[in-house]
C-alpha cells in the first residue's frame, strides 16, 4: 500500500534546488503535464511514466545534448477502458516493450484486479493481456523478468507463482514448494545465479530464494532483526460485491543486490513506532548454502523505508527514500542521510536518479565515480551503420550487476538492460539507439558473452561519431563508428 505525501508538500519540495554534502537534486526544466510517480526507462533511453496514477502515460525524452534536464514531455497511449491501475507489478522486457499486470487498485477502488496489459513502444499501443489461468485476483504482487526473459510473477493472496512467454503470451503456471508464506507485500530480488530471493513479511524474520529449475523455495536463514512492520489494518473487502477479506500482513522496505554480491534490505517501522531497521544477506558459496545475514544501522530519527524506493548508483551506494522524503546512501557501512524529495527512484544513462512524485527532479551523488569493472564491454561492434537499420553488438556485462531498483513490493522499475548511446563527434549531439533481444536479461553476467540488437535512429547525424553501452548508469568505453 504505497504512501503518498500531500500534493501541496510535494510540490513545495520541487519548488527549489537543493545542495547538502555535494549532492544536487535539481527540477527539471519542463515538469510533467499530468504529473507522475511510476517511471520505467525504455529501451532507446526516453523515460516512460504514469500520469498521476491515472490511465494516461507520458514520454520523457533527453534533449539533443542528453540532457534529462532539458527534456521535454509528450503523450502516449493510454490504457484499454476500465484498466486504471495503482500499485501493479510492472517490468521492460527483452524485446523492449513494458508489461504492467495487476493492481492493488483500480480507478481508485481496492479491487486487487487481475486486468493487465503490454505496451508496445513502436506501435505506441497497450493490448491487454490476460491473466494467469484461474487467477481471479492479482493485486500489488511481486514480480521480476528471468535471465531467459520471462515475466515471473506471485499472486499475492497465496502462494501461486505464473510466468509469461512475451514471446506468445502465454502463462503457465509454476509450483512454488517450500514457500513459507503467502507473497503479498513482498519484493523479489533477481540473483547472479538466476534464483529470486525475497525476506518475509507474514513470515518476518524468515528469508527464502525461488529455483526457476525445480520450482522450489528454499531458506536463506533469519534476518536476525524484524524488517516487517505489523499492520495498522483489519479486514479490507475486495471482490465485485466486498465478498472477500483480505488481512495485510505488514509491509518491508526494498532490497537491492550491490556490486559485492549482497544484498542490502530495509525495514518499515519497528514494533508500533520506533525506526526502520536494516539486514545484509551475503550468498552461500554454494546453492544449497543459504548465506549468512548481518544486521545493518538501523534508519535516524525513527524513519523507515516501509513500501518505499530505492536505487542501485553507479557509485555503488543503495540510494533509499524513507518515509519522512529523506533520502539515504547506503555505502555498504553507514546509512547516511542527504536530500528531502519524495516519488519514485530511477537510474538513468546520464547516471543520475530521476525522482517522480507529483513532479520530477534529478538527484545526484557527491561521488560519481564507479569502478571500471563495474561498466559493460564490447567486444564486438559495426564499424559503419546506416541510419534506420538494425545492428549486433556483443560483449560482457550490457545488463549490469543489478536490477539497479526495487520497491517493498510493486512498483519494479529495474534497468539491468543495455542501452546505446551514440554520440556525433562534430558536434557533441546525443543520439540513444533503441535495444532490444538482449541474449539475457541476468545481473552481474561477468565473463559470459552477451549480446543486444539496436536501431540506428533515422534522426541520427552522419558522420563519425562514439558508441557506448550504458548498464544501470555505468557507461562502457566508448567505441568509433561512423553513422551514414
Amino acid at each position: 500500500m504505497t504512501k503518498k505525501l500531500s500534493l501541496a508538500f510535494a510540490v513545495l519540495l520541487l519548488a527549489f534546488t537543493s545542495l547538502a554534502r555535494g549532492q544536487t537534486l535539481r527540477t527539471l526544466t519542463h515538469q510533467p503535464p499530468d504529473g507522475a510517480f511510476l517511471s520505467l526507462l525504455l529501451t532507446d533511453g526516453t523515460v516512460m511514466c504514469q500520469g498521476n496514477g491515472e490511465s494516461d502515460w507520458w514520454k520523457l525524452t533527453p534533449d539533443i545534448n542528453g540532457s534529462y534536464l532539458n527534456g521535454t514531455w509528450s503523450q502516449l497511449a493510454s490504457l484499454q477502458p476500465g484498466y486504471v491501475p495503482d500499485d501493479f507489478a510492472s517490468a521492460v522486457l527483452a524485446d523492449g516493450r513494458l508489461v504492467i499486470d495487476g493492481g492493488e487498485y483500480n480507478n481508485g477502488q481496492f479491487t486487487l484486479t487481475n486486468q493487465g496489459a503490454i505496451y508496445d513502444p513502436i506501435a505506441n499501443t497497450w493490448t491487454p493481456l490476460a491473466p494467469p489461468p484461474g487467477w481471479d485476483f492479482i493485486g500489488d504482487s511481486p514480480s521480476t523478468v528471468l535471465p531467459d526473459g520471462r515475466f515471473l510473477i506471485g499472486r499475492k493472496l497465496d502462494m501461486q507463482m505464473a510466468v509469461l512467454d512475451p514471446a506468445t503470451l502465454t502463462w503457465t503456471l509454476l509450483g512454488s514448494t517450500g514457500k513459507s508464506d503467502f507473497n503479498a507485500e513482498e519484493g523479489w530480488t533477481l540473483l547472479p545465479d538466476g534464483t529470486v530471493f525475497t525476506f518475509d513479511v507474514l513470515n518476518a524474520p524468515n528469508s527464502e530464494r525461488y529455483f526457476i529449475s525445480t520450482e522450489t523455495w528454499e531458506t536463506a536463514g533469519s534476518t536476525i532483526v524484524d524488517l516487517h512492520s505489523p499492520s495498522p489494518f483489519g479486514c479490507i473487502h475486495y471482490g465485485d460485491h466486498g465478498q472477500f477479506c483480505y488481512f495485510p500482513p505488514g509491509e518491508v522496505g526494498p532490497a537491492v543486490l550491490r556490486p559485492d554480491g549482497t544484498v542490502f534490505a530495509t525495514g518499515s517501522f519497528s514494533g508500533t513506532s520506533g525506526p526502520g531497521h536494516t539486514a545484509i544477506w551475503t550468498p552461500g558459496a554454494t546453492p544449497s548454502d543459504p548465506g549468512t545475514w548481518a544486521v545493518g544501522p538501523d534508519f535516524p530519527n525513527d524513519d523507515n523505508a516501509g513500501d518505499s524506493f530505492a536505487a542501485l548508483l553507479p557509485n555503488g551506494n543503495v540510494l533509499v527514500l524513507g518515509n519522512s522524503g529523506r533520502l539515504y546512501e547506503f555505502d555498504g557501512v553507514n546509512l547516511t542521510p542527504t536530500l528531502t524529495t519524495f516519488g519514485c527512484l530511477l537510474e538513468l544513462p546520464t547516471g543520475e536518479t530521476l525522482v517522480t512524485g507529483s513532479g520530477a527532479q534529478l538527484y545526484t551523488s557527491a561521488n560519481t565515480s564507479f569502478s571500471k569493472a563495474w561498466a559493460p564491454k564490447i567486444r564486438t561492434f559495426p564499424a559503419t551503420v546506416v541510419r534506420g537499420s538494425t545492428y549486433t553488438l556483443t560483449g560482457r556485462q550490457f545488463n549490469g550487476l543489478s536490477q539497479a531498483a526495487s520497491f517493498g513490493d510493486e512498483f519494479e522499475t529495474a534497468t539491468n538492460y543495455p542501452i546505446v548511446r551514440i554520440r556525433n563527434k562534430a558536434t557533441g549531439h546525443i543520439f540513444y539507439a533503441r535495444t532490444h533481444d538482449h541474449s539475457t536479461m541476468g545481473v552481474a553476467t561477468g565473463n559470459t558473452p552477451v549480446s543486444t540488437n539496436f536501431d540506428v535512429p533515422s534522426g541520427a547525424e552522419p558522420g563519425a561519431s562514439s558508441l557506448q553501452v550504458i548498464a544501470n548508469g555505468i557507461p562502457s568505453r566508448p567505441v568509433n563508428i561512423t553513422v551514414n
